[in-house]
């Protein structure tokens, strides 16, 4: 039976709870001690997974920095770079966006109508994974697993987030927070509104506080006999 891999959402927040401004140009709410933490979780991922609408908004490349971090992951007998995942129902992706033409192997899952509009459009740049009619994060998670990934980072945005968490799929947890107030109705923030199970009743385990510079990362666990996973 095919495993799927852990669940780790990450992402950096204002102390109101936004992850960006409304603004054109993006919030950097992290320092640069956070960005390296960063940096070393995706270094012990096997995969890297952000939304369509995060790729539009912030063209981000999604790779490890650390040429010591790469280096040890060929040791390993892993990969260069982890897996880079993006999640579209409507296809709509830009061929030019730098996450195609970084880093190593890219996935995207789409819908049937998604795979009809992007045919084409990426050449070689990815696979495309068609998942159904609609998308179904947990079967995202179950073709993940059936090629071997066991460690999937989450980097948002807040449609992913919420996706993952509303379907009692996240793992774990590490949320920095920012000492920055937004207080932007139109920004985004870190979830959206969602029947999350357990309601406001569930209370998440606490499984460490650390302190880089003005920034706080806290570490939660979603079930609370679990233990941290190790992103070291």
């Amino acid at each position: 039976m095919t495993t799927r891999p852990r669940v780790l959402l990450s992402v950096a927040a204002s102390l109101d709870g936004y992850i960006d401004d409304a603004s054109a140009q993006r919030l950097l709410l992290s320092n640069s001690a956070d960005f390296d933490r960063v940096d070393q979780v995706r270094a012990a991922s096997d995969a890297i997974l952000v939304g369509a609408r995060t790729l539009r908004t912030d063209n981000p490349r999604l790779l490890v920095n650390s040429a010591e971090r790469r280096a040890a992951r060929i040791a390993a007998g892993k990969p260069e770079y982890p897996v880079k995942v993006t999640v579209t129902d409507s296809g709509d992706l830009d061929p030019e966006l730098r996450f195609w033409h970084t880093g190593g192997d890219k996935l995207v899952y789409t819908s049937e109508a998604g795979a009809a509009r992007l045919r084409g459009r990426l050449d070689s740049s990815a696979e495309v994974v068609v998942l159904g009619s609609r998308l179904a994060l947990p079967a995202l998670l179950d073709d993940l697993g059936a090629r071997g990934i066991e460690r999937l980072m989450v980097e948002g945005g807040t449609g992913m987030h919420t996706g993952f968490l509303a379907a009692d799929l996240v793992d774990e947890i590490r949320l920095a927070i920012a000492p920055i107030l937004v207080g932007d109705p139109a920004a985004p923030r870190f979830v959206g509104p969602a029947r999350f199970p357990g309601g406001a009743q569930r209370r998440l385990r606490l499984a460490g506080v650390e302190q880089l510079g003005d920034v706080a990362v806290l570490n939660y666990l979603v079930d609370p006999s679990a233990e941290p996973g190790n992103y070291v």
